[in-house]
């Protein structure tokens, strides 16, 4: 890992993105899927997937988060992710809020592939990061 230990704590939060494309019949149902409420659970993994982002990825920084939000906005053919992290530490949360949107996308693609063979996971990106002085 790189050694962060010279850099002064700061507030830090990061927001990020993904889009999950469907048909528009499957963007209808996902409250009702044959697994569930894919989206309450696919805001809930996200969340606790941002938490458990150093487990995930190498060499990342395990960091005690302050603010995990995942929110999930419906368009006709779509799922739009937007997820944040906060934390009051020396490095970022980039890491954190791209896994929390990546896998609530992914946990939405689980839940409705038994009724939707054709959707498709896009546009995941970091939106902002901040740094402010403590």
């Amino acid at each position: 890992m790189v050694d962060v230990g010279a850099k002064p704590v700061s507030r830090r939060t990061a927001r990020a993105s993904a889009r999950v494309r469907m048909a528009p019949e499957t963007v209808r149902t996902l409250h009702a899927l044959p697994k569930g409420d894919a989206l309450t659970t696919a805001r809930l993994a996200g969340i606790m997937a941002a938490k458990r982002t150093a487990d995930l990825i190498p060499l990342c920084h395990p960091l005690a988060l302050t603010h995990v939000d995942v929110r999930l906005d419906l368009d006709e053919d779509s799922v739009a992710i937007e997820s944040s992290a906060s934390t009051t530490a020396q490095t970022g949360v980039e890491m954190e809020a791209l896994v929390a949107a990546s896998v609530a996308a992914l946990t939405l693609y689980d839940m409705a592939k038994a009724v939707d063979k054709g959707m498709v996971i896009e546009d995941v990106r970091l939106l902002e990061k901040t740094k402010e002085p403590t």
